[in-house]
């Protein structure tokens, strides 16, 4: 099957009969992590839009994501004790931290 014919198949399979655009049914997997699931759920509106409408949903997913991995790696409560400001460890010598 030619690239073309290909590209026209699958534009066949998401459009309704109504010609407005098909769900493409793809599953979700709840993560347990709520804030990322409303993200991956937030996936799903593009069911219901054209294929011009797409880019927007995608950018704020990747966007939420990207705030949520952030989010993982800020340091969070008071700094531990012997810490060295802008390290994760104690302020000792290298030679000092080897087994």
């Amino acid at each position: 099957m030619p690239a073309s014919d290909a590209h026209d198949a699958m534009a066949d399979e998401a459009t309704a009969p109504d010609g407005a655009p098909a769900p493409l049914g793809v599953p979700r997997t709840p993560t347990g992590h709520t804030g990322v699931d409303a993200l991956v759920e937030r996936l799903g509106d593009v069911d219901h839009l054209g294929t011009d409408g797409h880019l927007d949903v995608y950018e704020d997913v990747h966007r939420g994501l990207r705030d949520s991995l952030t989010a993982l790696d800020a340091r969070q409560g008071p700094p531990a004790p012997g810490a060295v400001p802008g390290t994760s460890g104690a302020g000792r010598p290298l030679a000092d931290q080897r087994p």
